[in-house]
């Protein structure tokens, strides 16, 4: 899949950069062209000699290379590639990269490309929790930046942690998928997960027991295959899938926002768990008892309808493909026949969750697919497995 793909690699100067040797090595191996680029900390981790030895490629180093910048030579390199890797991606490059700042070769060059980049973070644990590292992933993710590990384990200061870099295969399989020329390639999908958060007052809310995980496993499944995937995602228990757009949200009108936001695509799937109502008297400080014994009177207003509004729109903004999901604990193929008529999308995924199921929050699924054709029963499966299925029929749609 990454045969003949060139591949712009910029080596962070953290001690991770050891690993990227055996990263252009590897990439080589399944036929990839590696351009690699060296920043000046870099150095004290790998030499030049051996990078360049290893990529067959000369290593640049300096933006101001007066031979190759006489014809712009750092807009060329950050144009030519398929893919830019950063790996290692320090704390200080990715603060670089999610402010803006280009005062070297290697952030130039990713404030001047115009092709997909992808980060594998390697930090220490401290720096990796730390309140602006965390800002900046959010802001990247956001700016549709890649992202891949980093991993927990120990670390070179003796510390124990997530901030490892992601080890070498993990990469192989990222970098393949942000080039994946699958059955989607150039299609845009819009997927929704997790569930959302309807505040009571500034401490409480009301939420549902969505673990996010079926939404997220769809949102991978559909990279996979070459889409390009706007996950719009409430407070899930699970992390997002590599290689998509994250927007976060919490609740029903922020996540309606960002669909729309989001809007035009090919595909729209609507897995979250979306709260029916919210509280229309929501308090602005935190609600105390005053000894009475009655609780607060709350009173509540509907949410919008995310997936009626985006399957009624007009033709010219629709949607090709309009999917749902109707979580359900009684007469389940019923009720999803009638929400799918009532929706007005093309499928609903109908599963059961009542007590005793293990489906809400677990790690399986067993869901009926309702469409035009009728109800068509898969079995009980991994929750990735049945987003394999549902990614195959979609593209078997639009593809």
């Amino acid at each position: 899949m990454i045969s003949s793909k060139r591949i712009l690699l910029v080596i962070g100067g953290g001690i991770a950069a050891y690993k990227s040797l055996d990263l252009i090595r590897r990439l080589r191996d399944r036929g990839a062209e590696v351009t690699p680029v060296l920043t000046q900390a870099s150095e004290h981790f790998v030499t030049p000699l051996s990078v360049s030895a290893l990529a067959s490629q000369k290593v640049y180093r300096d933006l101001f290379d007066l031979t190759a910048e006489a014809e712009m030579g750092h807009i060329e390199l950050s144009r030519a590639a398929d893919l830019v890797v950063v790996a290692p991606a320090t704390a200080d490059l990715m603060a670089k990269m999610a402010g803006g700042h280009a005062n070297d070769l290697a952030s130039t060059l990713l404030m001047a490309t115009d092709k997909r980049v992808l980060i594998a973070p390697s930090m220490n644990v401290r720096m990796w929790e730390h309140p602006a590292t965390r800002r900046n992933l959010a802001r990247l993710k956001s700016d549709g930046i890649l992202t891949v590990g980093p991993d927990e384990g120990p670390m070179a200061c003796g510390e124990f942690g997530f901030g490892r870099m992601a080890e070498v295969p993990q990469i192989i399989a990222a970098v393949e998928s942000a080039l994946g020329a699958g059955p989607l390639q150039g299609r845009h999908v819009v997927v929704t997960s997790g569930p959302t958060q309807e505040p009571i007052d500034p401490v409480r809310y009301i939420a549902n027991r969505s673990s996010g995980a079926q939404g997220t496993a769809i949102a991978a499944a559909l990279v996979q295959l070459g889409a390009r995937v706007t996950f719009v995602t409430g407070p899930a228990s699970v992390p997002p899938p590599a290689g998509v757009r994250v927007v976060a949200v919490e609740t029903a009108r922020q996540m309606r926002d960002a669909v729309f936001d989001a809007l035009p695509a090919d595909v729209a799937v609507f897995a979250a768990a979306v709260a029916d109502w919210r509280v229309a008297n929501a308090a602005d400080r935190k609600m105390k008892k005053d000894g009475s014994g009655r609780a607060p009177a709350l009173e509540f207003a509907e949410n919008p309808d995310i997936l009626a509004e985006v399957a009624h729109l007009a033709p010219d903004q629709r949607p090709r493909l309009v999917v749902g999901f109707a979580a359900e604990t009684d007469d389940v193929v019923a009720h999803a026949t009638a929400k799918r008529a009532r929706k007005g999308c093309d499928w609903i995924l109908a599963n059961d969750v009542s007590e005793g199921t293990g489906i809400m929050g677990g790690s399986e699924n067993e869901v009926t697919l309702i469409s035009a054709e009728g109800a068509e029963l898969w079995p009980r499966m991994a929750k990735d497995e049945v987003a394999r299925h549902l990614a195959q029929r979609i593209a078997g749609v639009v593809a």
